[in-house]
C-alpha cells in the first residue's frame, strides 16, 4: 500500500535553514545523491526525480548554528522504495566513511546521520505493511539493532550515484515543548491518528494506517523554546492534503482550537513548528 499518495495526508517536503548553502548543496548532492532543481540567491530546491521538490535549503541572512535544547527538527526521513536500495546506500556510506547510527523498528529498517549543520536525517525502507503488528489501534515499533550482515548479504557491490527517483519524504520527527498540547493539536486540529506512544516522552501519528507520518517528542525538555529564525534547523514543512475540501475541513478544525491559518495556508503548531497546508495541483 502507498501511504504517500494524494489520498493520504502526509509530509511531502521539508525546508531547512543552513549556515553555508554551498557546503550543504555539496553534501546533499554528493553524499545523498539528491538533484538540485534550481538555485536562486540563498535558496536551493532539491529533488530525487528531477521534478518534485523534496527539500529546500535556505541560508538566512546572519545564519546561526543550530541551537541546542530547542523545539524544531529532530530528523526528516527519506523513504526508499526497497530494502535493496537501503543496502546500496549503506554500502555507499561505508565506502565514503560517513558515520551512521541504525535501528530495526520492526515496521522498517533505518539509518541515521547528520548534515554539516547537525540537521538530523533518517533514510529507511519499510517492511511490508501486512507484516506490521497492531493492537488496539497502535502499531508495534521497536528500537532493535539493525542486522547489517543480513541487509547486505545478497547485495552485490555496485557503483552508487543517487537515491532512487521514486524516493519520497517518508516522515518527519519534531521536538516539541508539551506532548498533551501537541497531541490535541495534531489529532483534533489536523485529524491525524495516534498510532504509537513511547511512555510520556514521544508519540507517533499518521493517516490511513501508516506507522507514522509525524513523530513528536519532548527529548529536548518539556517547555523547550523555539529556535531563532536565523538558526540552522527546520524552516517549515509541507503537509500534503487530498483535496481542497480536506484543507477547508482542517482549517475549520484548527480555527475551533483558536489556531491562526494565514492567507497562504501557513500554520504553526503549539511549539512554533511551521507548516504549509498544501493541495497538489
Amino acid at each position: 500500500m502507498n501511504f504517500h499518495n494524494e489520498s493520504t495526508i502526509h509530509v511531502s517536503h521539508v525546508s531547512l535553514n543552513v549556515t553555508n548553502l554551498d557546503r550543504s548543496l555539496s553534501f546533499y548532492e554528493k553524499v545523498i545523491g539528491l538533484h538540485t532543481l534550481n538555485r536562486q540567491d540563498n535558496v536551493a530546491k532539491l529533488s530525487a526525480n528531477g521534478k518534485t521538490p523534496l527539500l529546500d535549503l535556505y541560508q538566512p541572512t546572519d545564519a546561526q548554528p543550530k541551537e541546542p535544547r530547542t523545539t524544531g527538527l529532530y530528523h526528516f526521513a527519506l523513504l526508499l522504495p526497497t530494502r535493496k536500495d537501503l543496502a546500496h546506500i549503506v554500502q555507499h556510506f561505508q565506502r565514503i566513511g560517513l558515520p551512521i547510527a541504525s535501528s530495526d523498528h520492526l515496521v522498517s529498517e533505518a539509518i541515521y546521520f547528520n548534515d554539516p549543520d547537525g540537521n538530523g536525517i533518517e533514510i529507511y525502507a519499510d517492511r511490508d505493511a501486512k507484516d506490521w503488528s497492531w493492537h488496539d489501534g497502535l502499531v508495534h515499533m521497536t528500537v532493535d539493532p539493525l542486522d547489517f550482515d543480513d541487509l547486505l548479504e545478497d547485495v552485490e557491490a555496485s557503483t552508487w550515484s543517487a537515491v532512487p527517483s521514486n524516493t519520497v519524504m517518508g516522515h518527519l520527527h519534531l521536538h516539541v515543548a508539551n506532548l498533551p498540547e501537541t497531541e490535541t493539536f495534531y489529532t483534533e486540529g489536523l485529524g491525524l491518528d495516534v498510532v504509537s506512544r513511547f511512555s510520556n516522552q514521544a508519540l507517533f501519528i499518521s493517516d490511513n494506517g501508516y506507522h507514522h507520518h509525524l513523530g513528536l517528542n519532548v527529548w529536548n525538555g518539556v517547555g523547550a523554546k523555539p529556535p531563532s529564525s536565523h538558526s540552522a534547523g527546520l524552516r517549515f514543512y509541507t503537509l500534503s492534503l487530498p483535496n481542497e475540501q480536506a484543507r477547508q475541513d482542517m482549517i475549520t478544525r484548527l480555527q475551533r482550537l483558536q489556531v491562526t491559518v494565514s492567507d497562504d495556508f501557513m500554520v504553526a503548531d503549539p511549539s512554533n513548528n511551521q507548516f504549509l497546508l498544501h493541495v497538489p495541483s
